[in-house]
């Protein structure tokens, strides 16, 4: 199950992949404890139910479920990650969501502010499940192939226009509105699983109020020397008042071979809880002015 040279390479110009049917005979149960989950939590935003205008997501959400966090022990996941980042990859997070409308053009991760400059010393990718049919049209992942590029100057360029850097000057040069960049869509059937690189420029257009859709991420594992900077990225977690690592099911149930893609983040998680209450106070306190 290995990804072949040839997919290796695929995924480093252009900055994603596609395996279609990688799920299909196990979607029905896939998509029925995905359900469960929302529906423990409430079935929507912050605990009340879905009103499909605005997106509702959940973090550590495949955590919370003994079959989907069974999900990472699978070799059509493990190997397909390890080939692009290593045997020792860690699993970073995952998130459950209703998505609403549009998403506009953006990263996954934070671009340097100076041009040609890369801020990205360790790979990290998504694999994202979609559990309805998606097309151009219905909200299916549009990517910019290369794009994920830091410090190439076509992917700098296209940072600047299409997103928090561009003016409305700039985007209207370009093209107006967004969903006629040129761009490649991954149209997908539940059972299809998307990867792409966390850098690669990404939107949809045209989704229904109530799109369903789960991610796992992962990254390369962080040399001894770089734990500071595996810190400062696990504390960005706390802004959704996430006090630690990974959720006690994937825990609790983990098998030897998943701990290992575990336990770096869980020896290094002791400032979360601090940094989350923190963020919870923050949230809390009235407004001044």
């Amino acid at each position: 199950m290995k990804l072949s040279d040839q997919q290796i390479y695929f995924f480093k110009t252009f900055g994603f992949l596609t395996f279609p049917g990688y799920f299909l005979n196990e979607i029905d149960s896939i998509i029925s404890e995905f359900e469960k989950v929302w529906s423990l939590n409430g079935g929507g935003h912050a605990g009340t139910e879905h009103d499909e205008k605005r997106r509702s997501a959940l973090s550590h959400f495949i955590d919370q479920n003994v079959y989907l966090s069974s999900l990472l022990d699978d070799n059509r996941i493990n190997d397909a990650v390890s080939s692009l980042l290593g045997n020792d990859f860690n699993y970073s997070s995952s998130d459950g969501n209703f998505y609403v409308g549009d998403t506009k053009w953006h990263s996954d991760w934070k671009w340097p502010k100076e041009p040609g400059t890369s801020n990205r010393k360790y790979l990290s990718i998504k694999m994202a499940f979609y559990l309805d049919h998606v097309t151009r049209e219905t909200g299916c992942l549009r990517v910019i192939p290369g794009s994920h590029l830091i410090g190439d100057s076509f992917s700098d360029n296209l940072h600047n226009l299409l997103t928090e850097n561009s003016t409305l000057e700039t985007i209207s040069t370009l093209v107006n509105p967004g969903d006629n960049v040129p761009s490649f869509a991954l149209e997908s059937v539940p059972g299809d699983v998307v990867l792409f690189d966390h850098s690669i420029k990404h939107s949809s257009w045209g989704g229904s109020t109530r799109r369903r859709m789960f991610t796992m991420n992962f990254e390369e594992r962080y040399a001894q020397e770089d734990i500071h900077i595996l810190k400062e990225k696990m504390g960005t977690m706390t802004r959704f008042w996430t006090d630690k690592a990974y959720g006690d099911i994937m825990v609790k149930t983990a098998s030897p071979e998943r701990m290992r893609h575990l336990e770096q983040r869980l020896s290094n998680q002791s400032h979360l809880p601090d940094l989350a209450y923190k963020a919870k106070t923050e949230m809390q306190e009235p407004s001044r002015g």
